[in-house]
Order: structure tokens, then sequence, then C-alpha cells
């Protein structure tokens, strides 16, 4: 019987966005299990949206269907599990004192590679007979500047996945060469580059190569991206006020600090979003990118495989 991880079976949440991946998960499984028919390693699919775009309504969409009706068991993994413990930010914020992106989790540099590699490795090898605990962050902790959750409140899993979504903001981001970079940082068009030093973009940048051995696992990468990523900091005041409302909360993040917030992330979307546009796989993995853009009600005006 598929077991469920992560995501609850709850009532199927309808959408536009999954009546479109899911056919096109579909294909690239079938295809992915033509090529290796022997074998037990989970198909792993990379999951990018941009902040506030209705990511988590679709990889709840994508593991709800994907588990319920095709019966494959699919653990969803957030990136965001795997930040940096809060000694270790604070020991990355110390030693760069004047970078202002790795002052606080999120960027590249932020993620404990090392343990992501470790977690998936555990995946794709012989599934252990103990099973497996997926790692946990709370971002409440330290008043909100968060730490990594306790492992005996971790996630245990005791059979294996067939489905692997690893999703996040920056999942896919390829790094750049220095002279691309010097020429995005010379752009006109450039929003927030300009408030950060090219040796400050230029750090995060390096990091961001230790992940590229995650994200060469990918059998399938799915994008939703935006018509306009200016409509990121209208998405994320809303879901800020409809939190408040939902949950009856008093205060939270106000309007401009909103905006200052994806303010920290913006400079990696001008940096690598268009990477991510031209195709995260490479040749060898032609067809396996799904790109659904959105407009600004956040509802699909385009479709396209790469």
């Amino acid at each position: 019987m598929a077991q469920s991880f992560d995501v609850p079976l709850q009532s199927r949440i309808v959408d536009d966005k999954s009546p479109i991946c899911i056919p096109f998960i579909l294909s690239r499984i079938e295809t992915y299990q033509k090529q290796h028919p022997n074998t037990s390693r989970p198909f792993i699919i990379g999951l990018n949206g941009v902040q506030g775009v209705g990511k988590t309504t679709l990889v709840r969409a994508l593991a709800e269907t994907l588990q319920s009706r095709e019966g494959l068991p699919t653990l969803v993994v957030s990136i965001d599990d795997f930040y940096l413990t809060h000694a270790d930010q604070l020991a990355l914020a110390a030693a760069n004192p004047d970078n202002q992106l790795v002052q606080y989790r999120g960027e590249p540099g932020t993620h404990d590679i090392p343990l992501l590699t470790s977690f998936l490795s555990s995946l794709t090898s012989p599934f252990p007979p103990e099973g497996i605990h997926v790692p946990s962050y709370d971002k409440s902790l330290f008043s909100g500047l968060g730490d990594r959750a306790p492992p005996s409140t971790w996630t245990h899993i005791t059979s294996p996945p067939k489905i692997v979504i690893l999703e996040g903001w920056l999942v896919g981001f390829r790094p750049l060469s220095p002279v691309a970079l010097e020429a995005k940082y010379c752009s006109p068009t450039s929003k927030t580059l300009h408030r950060h030093l090219p040796a400050h973009l230029m750090f995060i940048n390096s990091c961001l190569e230790k992940y590229q051995q995650i994200w060469d696992q990918f059998d399938a990468f799915v994008h939703v991206d935006a018509e306009d990523l200016g409509w990121v900091y209208e998405w994320r005041i809303q879901q800020e006020q409809g939190l408040r409302r939902e949950k009856g909360v008093e205060g939270g993040m106000t309007d401009e600090q909103v905006r200052k917030f994806v303010d920290c992330y913006f400079p990696a979307y001008e940096l690598y979003i268009d990477g991510i546009r031209n195709g995260v796989l490479g040749e060898r993995k032609k067809a396996c990118q799904l790109r659904l853009v959105v407009g600004r009600d956040r509802a699909v005006k385009e479709s396209l495989v790469i």
C-alpha cells in the first residue's frame, strides 16, 4: 500500500498548474522507467517557484495526485529544511560582516549542503531497514531567526518513496561566470544588484557551486515563473495580509517590512532566473523541464517544455 510522506492526503486541491504538471511528470516517469527498468532509485523532481506564486499549493496537489491517484509514494522535501544551524549561520554572518546577503538565512551559502547530499544519498542507495529521518527546520526559534529542529522531531519514513520532489525558491540556480555576473551587475535594468558590492555577489555565486551536485541528480524540473518578477513584492504582501486574516494574528510584517524581506532575495532572482528559463538540466536531458508562466493573477498564461 502506498504510504503518504510529509504531505497529508487532504481533499483534492483545485488549481490550474497541477493539471499541466501531472501529465508532464508521468510522461517523464514512463520514459525513465523504460530507460532504467530495474532501478530502485526514486525519480527526483526539482521544483522552483518565485515567492508568493502558489508553490506550496502546487506541491501539495502534485504529491496528493501522485500518491492517491497514481499510487506512487511521494516524498516532498523543502530546501528550507536544510538551512545551517543557528550557530553556523551566526558564524557565517560574523565571518562576512559587511555582506548583507548572508547575515540571515536564505541565499546560497546558508544551507547545509553536506546534510542535504547525505540525505539524498540515503534515498538513492539501498533503503536502510531502519528507515530514514527527514531533517526539519523551525523558523520560529530564536525570535524568528530559526534553527534546525531537534532530530527527535524529524519525520521518520520506513519505506522508500518512488518520487522525491525537492522544492525551493533557489532550486536549480546555476552559478554565473565572472564575466556574466559583471554584465548582470552593469545592466541598467537591475533593480537591486547595485545595492551590493560585486565581491559580495561573487561570494554567493561561489557558494552556489556546491549546490550543483544536487541539481545534477534531477530527472525532471518544474519552474513556475512570472511574466513580471516585480509582482513578487505584491504577492508576498498579499500572503502576509492573508495570514493575519486567517490566523487572526496581530502585527506581523508591515508592507514595508515585506518589501525589505523580498529585497534580500531579489538579487539572486536577477542573477539566476535567466539560467532557469534557459534550462537547468542541459542537453543530455532535453524535454525534461516544464516552465509555467503566470500572470499577475497567478493564473497560467503559458506553458512550455524545454
